[in-house]
């Protein structure tokens, strides 16, 4: 008979096994990494084996790990795949949905969908990573993502969630008393920009299209940022010309803080999708969140 204590374990196991660390497998248990250390240990102490290869950078399976994995990973599926299947029996699902969104656009897509899903399904819960770091869903435990079009790995399935987004090129009042607004977007190289890095550093083009004809433009300035938020505070505050996402700007467009130029070349982008793995069962509660936000 197996104890609830040797379950915990094999669970604990079957993370690190997934994810080769410690830190990422003690992210998706809700746990701290020494606590998924603690249990590895446990775990190898009772069964009189090593599992895993350690050192300060690198996990990896032993021999006798990578036999123990292939055999538990399939029954850990189809356990979970039981007690979910429980929610046939209840009202609402429960369980913890892990969800993965773009910083830069996160608010706009789950503000109102997050509040209707928690309340019409009060077992459930929602953890929510923001980041506009590339983020592989399945390496870091997520239940899915959400991103830009649907060009995904063959494994993964993609529901579009929202129809096109735009961008926005923005300035304020006194800049534009400064400088004329350009005309198109060749003319940005004669202005001011605020620029924004992704967290790999790399620095983002503003992209154009206009009749057929495609412009991507790395522009210059003093200031660059990780935050959209400051972009736009930056733009209020005359300090250069921002390109961001047009809800993000469309309280100052609104009260006249800022003004929208380049409005003809800016394009729309390819609309949001919901990823997540393609597998035989899907959780309940991760179908919920797909409906809410599908809705």
């Amino acid at each position: 008979m197996i104890e609830n204590s040797e379950l915990s374990e094999l669970a604990a196991f079957a993370a690190v096994a997934t994810h080769r660390s410690f830190r990422k497998a003690a992210v998706e248990r809700g746990t701290s990494a020494s606590a998924m250390s603690h249990a590895i240990r446990e775990l190898e102490g009772r069964v009189g084996v090593r599992l895993f290869h350690r050192t300060t950078r690198n996990v990896s399976l032993t021999e006798a790990g990578q036999m123990l994995f292939a055999k538990l990973g399939p029954a850990l599926t189809d356990i979970r795949a039981a007690v979910d299947e429980l929610n046939s029996w209840r009202d609402t699902p429960f369980g913890t949905v892990r969800l993965n969104v773009p910083n830069s656009i996160g608010l706009y897509v789950l503000g109102d969908a997050i509040e209707t899903l928690l309340k019409a399904n009060p077992g459930l819960r929602l953890e929510i990573v923001a980041t506009d770091r590339r983020v592989d869903i399945v390496e870091e435990g997520f239940d899915a993502g959400i991103r830009f079009g649907e060009r995904l790995s063959q494994d993964m399935v993609a529901v579009r969630i929202r129809s096109n987004l735009r961008f926005a090129v923005v300035g304020s009042p006194a800049y534009f008393e400064k400088k004329a607004a350009p005309v198109t977007p060749h003319d940005l190289q004669n202005h001011v920009c605020i620029r924004y890095a992704f967290p790999s550093g790399t620095i983002l083009q503003w992209e154009f299209l206009k009749d057929g004809e495609t412009l991507q433009v790395e522009v210059h300035g003093p200031l660059t940022v990780d935050s959209q938020e400051l972009m736009v505070d930056a733009a209020t505050r005359g300090l250069g010309l921002a390109y961001v996402w047009e809800q993000r700007a469309a309280a100052c467009l609104q009260d006249g803080r800022l003004i929208r130029c380049l409005d003809k070349w800016c394009p729309v982008e390819e609309g949001l999708f919901l990823y997540f793995p393609s597998r035989k069962h899907q959780p309940a509660g991760l179908r919920a969140v797909i409906d809410a936000l599908k809705a």
